[in-house]
C-alpha cells in the first residue's frame, strides 16, 4: 500500500492571503501594488489587516492579487 503524502499541484496550496500580501507588499511597495491591481485598499490609506478584509469578500480582486503572486514566485 502506498502511505506517501498526498501533494498538490496548485502551487497555492498552503500560502494564506497575508503571506501572499506580504511578500508582494516587500517587493513592489504599496505604490507598486496599486499599479498592479488598481484597488482602494491598496492605494488610499493601505495596510495588511484593510486589504485581508476587502480581499476576502472581494473575490474578483483576491484573484488578480493571487495572479500577480503567481507571477511574481515564478519568475
Amino acid at each position: 500500500m502506498n502511505h506517501q503524502p498526498s501533494t498538490s499541484s496548485d502551487p497555492l496550496h498552503g500560502v494564506t492571503l497575508q503571506l501572499m500580501l506580504e511578500r508582494l507588499h516587500d517587493a513592489y511597495g504599496w505604490d507598486g501594488l496599486a499599479r498592479r491591481v488598481p484597488i482602494n485598499c491598496f492605494s488610499s490609506n493601505p495596510s495588511i489587516q484593510s486589504s485581508l478584509k476587502f480581499l476576502r469578500r472581494t473575490p474578483w480582486a483576491r484573484a488578480k492579487v493571487e495572479g500577480l503572486y503567481l507571477e511574481l514566485v515564478s519568475v
